[in-house]
């Protein structure tokens, strides 16, 4: 496994001279050169108020648009002499990064050379700082995880994914492109005549490709709690056969919850949520057998599995699992469904270029 204490004491270090000497130029009071930040998010936020700017870049923003109290431009106006400081961090870091360097920009850091370089001053995005955290106090559950991998390509999506989110260096994921419409469907699980529960349907999306990658499955339960992403489904999922639609999230235990519905597809399960829903659990609702379970439920994962653990200690589903929400899902989940059932072989694959979209699967041993 990643020496995670040795990446974490030379991060600094691992800064060139040049990279060095243009992150302290920010602050000097003789710097010439303008400074943007790409990207509006909470880390081009966040140095705008401990940097003085010359403004944001954002390609989709109107013309005019202001943003922390200051103008907001297209990559094509910022003179190539400037200096861009690229803050994207999330889905797709490198493809933010190629395409600054591509419009002919001559001076061009990461977020991460600014915390490398300027640690008291620029603090270490969310989920860098709480996974440093999580290593520190659970750093055996992290190698447990790792030694119960079962192939080499799996460890490697391991390590390489904890290296990101150790550092926040895109430079950690080389290879690793935006491709979510892949994900859980890998050929190991050797998906066929499934029953199929999709557990956090959203608008639909997975579904349809299910139904078209593996036109011979049984049956397919979709839960989505909003009532607008399920008639968005409904209507996307009208020409496929046996499709049950259930306007419910799923829990530990059947009830009502709080839900920020307002998200999108990160629509979530929340004290503070804006919505209230009905939730159930797996095993009370299907009353047959599930063999591939599927869940995607912005960090609600552990909650959902411990309402599906009949059918995990019983049926032996096929699992895919996000875990990536929080640091201590990758082997919380992995102690719960292990807890449930044993005889599991365990992947990871990665559908990203930054922290999201990580999925472990179990693979039953016996069916």
């Amino acid at each position: 496994m990643l020496d995670f204490n040795n990446v974490i004491n030379n991060y600094g270090q691992t800064v060139d001279e040049k990279t060095r000497t243009l992150v302290l130029s920010l602050i000097s009071e003789n710097r010439k050169q303008a400074l943007y930040f790409f990207g509006r998010n909470e880390s081009s936020s966040q140095l705008s108020a401990l940097i003085a700017s010359d403004g944001f870049i954002d390609d989709y923003a109107p013309v005019g648009t202001t943003w922390r109290g200051k103008p907001v431009f297209k990559l094509d106006e910022v003179a190539k002499d400037s200096i861009v400081v690229n803050c994207v961090s999330n889905s797709r870091p490198a493809t933010a990064m190629r395409r600054i360097e591509s419009s002919g920009i001559k001076n061009i850091l990461s977020y991460a050379d600014l915390c490398k370089v300027l640690p008291d001053r620029v603090p270490l995005p969310d989920f860098v700082a709480q996974t440093r955290a999580d290593m520190a106090i659970h750093a055996g559950k992290w190698q447990t995880v790792y030694e119960r991998l079962a192939d080499s390509e799996s460890q490697k999506v391991f390590n390489d994914v904890l290296m990101y989110r150790l550092t926040g260096d895109s430079s950690a994921l080389p290879g690793y492109t935006y491709r979510p419409k892949e994900q859980y469907f890998e050929d190991f699980l050797n998906i066929d005549d499934e029953v199929f529960v999709d557990a956090g349907g959203f608008d639909g999306e997975t579904t349809e490709l299910f139904c078209l990658k593996y036109p011979n499955y049984r049956r397919v339960i979709l839960f989505e709690p909003s009532h607008e992403n399920m008639q968005l489904a409904k209507s996307r999922l009208a020409a496929f056969r046996s499709v049950e639609f259930i306007e419910k999230g799923v829990s530990d235990k059947a009830g009502t919850l709080h839900f920020k519905s307002n998200l999108g597809s990160g629509s979530l399960i929340s004290a503070d949520g804006d919505a209230s829903i009905e939730v159930t659990t797996i095993d009370s609702y299907l009353d047959d057998e599930a063999t591939f379970i599927k869940m995607d439920l912005e960090g609600w994962e552990l909650n959902a599995l411990k309402g599906a653990s009949w059918h995990i200690k019983k049926c032996h589903p096929k699992l895919a699992i996000a875990v990536y929400h929080a640091p201590s899902d990758i082997w919380k989940t992995l102690d719960f469904v292990l807890d449930c059932w044993p005889e599991y072989s365990v992947f990871l694959r990665h559908y990203t270029e930054s922290w999201t979209e990580t999925i472990m699967y179990f693979v039953p041993v016996k069916r």
